[in-house]
Formats: structure tokens, sequence, C-alpha cells
């Protein structure tokens, strides 16, 4: 089940790429492999990172793990609700569980994956 109008990285995060700006989550297959997320430490608005950048941790009840910048952006947005309900991007990982709003202030990379891409990388990975 993968959007097809997303973009995603070998680090499990999707995209959702307009003009200049991105939406930013983390993959249906990531929060498998994390389980029940408790929390979420999200960045400020404004704040600004570089490519390969990791503003935001998931602590979930298994692991802990970060969400990377896959290019240079300025966050214009962090999604609220997971402040008190992380368990959105359980449940809702490509709507309602988006982490990110960013402005991207860099180049886009070339190796982002289509759906079918990354399906392959999944099946690569088993």
């Amino acid at each position: 089940m993968l959007p097809e109008n997303l973009l995603y990285t070998r680090e499990h995060e999707w995209l959702l790429i307009e003009n200049d700006t991105a939406l930013i989550g983390i993959t249906e297959y990531a929060q498998e492999e994390l389980g029940d997320i408790t929390y979420a430490e999200l960045p400020a608005a404004e704040e600004t990172f570089k490519a390969g950048d990791s503003p935001v941790t998931l602590e979930s009840v298994k692991a802990v793990s970060s969400v990377y910048c896959p290019f240079d952006c300025e966050i214009t947005e962090v999604n609220q609700a997971l402040l008190n309900t992380p368990e959105i991007i359980n449940t809702s990982p490509y709507s309602d569980g988006w982490i990110l709003k960013v402005r991207i202030t860099g180049d886009v990379p070339a190796d982002l994956m289509s759906p079918q891409n990354y399906k392959d990388y999944l099946e690569e990975l088993d």
C-alpha cells in the first residue's frame, strides 16, 4: 500500500514535493518496524537543516529512530498533533501522521524512489 503520488528514501521517509515545499513522513514499513510510537521530538518552525541531518526523533516501545532530511531545508510547519498523540503515525502514516512541512533550500536528490522502486527496495531487505 504505497501512495503513488509520493517519493521515498532508503531511510524509509516519504515525501510529497510540490514546487519548493515538501511534506515528510515515515512509511508504513518504518512505522511497523518501530512498533507503537510513544513520543515524537520535533524541531521548531524556521529551523534549518542540511541534507542528512536528523531533525526528528521518534521513540517507540521497541526503539528510538531518527527521521532524516533528504535535502537542505527550512522547517515551515510541524504536525503539532504528534506532540500529544504520536501514535497517529502508526494508524495513519501517509495522511494524518505526516511529520514535517519544509521549504526546500537545496537540491532534491536524484536517488529518491518511485513507489515501484521503493517496493523493490523493500523486497531486497527481506
